[in-house]
């Protein structure tokens, strides 16, 4: 069996030539894991996917982690996180942009960076998919850093950046506030959908992946609060702040990014330590549902502000 391999736009990959139905050779899911490591974003189209073969396939790239709010999780297969446009929860997640009620739409961030340990990566899969928006996104980090010139390289080597949780978008520090205001029914707290309080977290600016060696610009606008201690690298508060929101730019420069388009039964891969991903929205009222699995995190990338 030989994988055909074929470069999305600016990053990632789409990768067909196998049979997510039938039992798959270990050299093929080697092959797998190496392009999964490699390019970070693989896309996989046509293939006749179930909850099961999706559970399955899933397992070739590690162990899966359940989501800890049980209510998303598919009581059938608890390893499925269902994400579901539902007109009874959907105004908790509407908001005004520019104009227009948007559901669901999310800024480019990690899932549980805001913990320290964030999961190793993810696999979606369309199953009911909105014929415009709804879009998601996906941005190479890596490859943000790579494009960094020497100077700024050197400069954030030994930086660190703190993450904040926040559930109120007005209060995150460098997400396009542009044309924003929240809705009527925008939680205004963790607690308001039964999250703790996380505490601040400690990143380096630059992680280096721990399977792969490759360094990865530690920078997602999500949560992003601030540098420790700017002095240290010989910058003042101002400086820090502009530096934090030039990377933040860098990050947002369409050549890093591949937004997907879905059509039932594409599936997304993506390496958490690796690339953000970020959700354009629906139209209130607009059916989606996507089906999840997640592929456990083993490593602490960062660590409590207080430890």
């Amino acid at each position: 069996m030989v994988l055909q391999v074929t470069a999305l736009e600016n990053v990632g990959v789409e990768v067909s030539g196998f049979d997510i139905t039938q039992p798959m050779e270990d050299a093929v899911a080697a092959e797998l894991v190496s392009l999964w490591n490699e390019h970070s974003i693989v896309l996989f189209r046509g293939q006749n996917v179930n909850p099961e073969n999706q559970i399955a396939f899933s397992r070739a790239f590690g162990e899966l982690a359940l989501h800890p709010l049980a209510a998303t999780r598919s009581q059938e297969y608890p390893e499925l996180f269902m994400l579901v446009n539902e007109p009874d929860k959907e105004k908790f997640m509407t908001a005004n942009y520019n104009g227009q009620n948007k559901v669901g739409k999310l800024d480019w961030h990690m899932d549980l960076h805001y913990t320290g340990k964030p999961n190793r990566g993810a696999l979606l899969r369309g199953v009911v998919c909105p014929s415009e928006d709804g879009l998601t996104g996906f941005g190479d980090l890596a490859k943000a850093y790579d494009a960094l010139d020497k100077e700024t390289q050197q400069l954030i080597e030994n930086i660190e950046v703190t993450y904040a949780f926040s559930m109120q978008r007005r209060h995150m520090r460098y997400v396009d506030l542009r044309g924003y205001e929240p809705g009527p029914y925008s939680p205004k707290k963790p607690s308001d959908l039964n999250y703790p309080n996380f505490p601040e977290v400690v990143y380096p600016a630059v992680v280096t992946h721990p399977v792969t060696g490759r360094k990865i610009l530690e920078i997602c606008e999500q949560f992003l609060e601030r540098i420790v201690a700017p002095h240290r690298a010989g910058l003042s508060n101002d400086e820090a702040i502009d530096l934090l929101q030039r990377l933040v730019e860098h990050t947002r420069k369409p050549e890093f990014h591949y937004f997907h388009q879905w059509q039932p039964g594409d599936m997304v891969l993506w390496d958490n330590w690796r690339a953000m991903h970020c959700a354009t929205g629906t139209k209130p009222g607009v059916e989606r549902v996507i089906h999840r699995t997640t592929i456990m995190g083993d490593t602490t990338l960062g660590r409590m502000a207080d430890a």
